[in-house]
């Protein structure tokens, strides 16, 4: 699982870097590439549920996860042949809907077998932002002395290497008579059960949160370019907040045992307010060195804490589904965020951040309505 891991997110690694530099270079606008950006994630919103519910009833997680990670590697093939704004549109969506399906799956499973042996889900899911980290490190560094047409080659061939990690994977499901009980009344064995105001807003909430971190991841590095940062200081930018988010998986467990999962998304979104509206004055590199290392908080904190909180409430039986709805959540909230960055973007740069700051702090204030409505059981206790 940690092998998998490592290699998952490389591919997004790479296209943080250079993605939306090449797509500029194939004559695409900032809405095209908006569009780009949010089209896969508009079809996840249909898809997850359904992709959550089927993993769910398979003998075992495994199955769906090496079926969507070895399609999308599949079709990635596809973009040293497609040009165009329709032709890569088709082809970026294909290579992206069946691995962004399996993720979710993915960390619902990885999530409930180190539950139940005992190991540290954190830890585990840390490696796939080394691996993300590599990918932009060494991206960064083929752009700035090879040249960007080392982006395709390299995107190919790690969802390639991703399908090829995806067939060492163990199985996950408990073996029978080895499922741990859930104490009466707290885990849920169906999604509507936990279908409450409590439960959703937190959930809405750090969505909205993410939101603006896939705005970053889009459109990042062309405003960057467009302020005159080199390739190579864009990479090492994007790397050192990949570092910060794997460091807080690593020590995540720690911080996890002494405060409620819904204060740490609240933390996660008031931090991700501030470095929102640090982005919309456009400073320089030393300061971005700062807001980077803050990814460790908006992001790798937020997270965590929203798959903990998850696990704590719902029962094996509804792990892919309640985990595939909480991915349809944000993938929402990312489809309205890309469209409408998009169209800001072009007219007002990075100042654009500045409505991201509002987003993330509207979805601060859902998370806090949540703790008003049922507080944590330690803080409670």
């Amino acid at each position: 699982a940690t092998i998998y891991y490592f290699t998952f997110f490389m591919a997004s690694g790479a296209a943080t870097v250079y993605g939306g530099i090449w797509f500029k270079e194939q004559g695409l606008s900032e809405e095209q590439i908006g569009v780009i950006g949010s089209l896969p994630v508009f079809i996840m919103l249909v898809l997850n549920l359904v992709v959550g519910r089927i993993a769910d009833r398979a003998p075992d997680w495994r199955r769906t996860i090496v079926f969507g990670t070895v399609v999308a590697g599949v079709f990635s093939i596809g973009l040293f042949f497609a040009h165009g704004f329709w032709p890569i549109l088709l082809v970026w969506t294909l290579a992206s809907v069946p691995v962004n399906a399996v993720q979710p799956v993915g960390d619902a499973a990885t999530m409930r077998m180190t539950k139940r042996n005992g190991t540290d889900f954190g830890a585990i899911r840390a490696w796939g932002t080394v691996g993300y980290l590599s990918a932009i490190f060494a991206m960064g560094l083929l752009a700035a002395h090879v040249g960007g047409w080392t982006f395709l080659p390299v995107f190919v061939g790690v969802c390639l290497l991703r399908a090829l990690a995806s067939l060492g994977l163990p199985n996950f499901r408990a073996a029978p008579g080895e499922q741990q009980p859930m104490p009466a009344g707290k885990a849920a064995g169906r999604l509507i059960e936990v279908m409450r105001p409590w439960f959703l807003l937190p959930l809405v909430g750090w969505a909205m949160v993410f939101a603006t971190h896939l705005i970053l991841n889009t459109f990042q590095a062309l405003l960057w370019s467009q302020q005159g940062i080199a390739p190579d200081i864009i990479g090492l930018l994007l790397a050192i907040g990949a570092a910060s988010e794997a460091a807080m998986m690593f020590l995540f467990k720690r911080i996890a045992d002494r405060f409620p999962a819904r204060v740490l998304l609240l933390v996660s979104a008031g931090v991700m307010v501030l470095r929102m509206i640090a982005m919309g004055f456009s400073p320089g590199v030393p300061v971005l060195v700062g807001l980077q290392m803050l990814h460790s908080i908006t992001f790798a904190m937020g997270f965590m804490g929203c798959m903990h909180f998850i696990a704590n409430w719902t029962s094996e039986d509804i792990a892919a589904e309640a985990q595939s709805f909480f991915s349809m959540l944000q993938q929402g909230m990312a489809v309205i965020a890309l469209l409408v960055f998009g169209k800001l973007a072009t007219t007002m740069g990075a100042s654009a951040y500045f409505v991201s700051a509002g987003v993330a702090a509207a979805g601060g204030v859902l998370i806090w309505a949540s703790l008003q409505l049922h507080p944590s059981a330690r803080r409670a206790g």
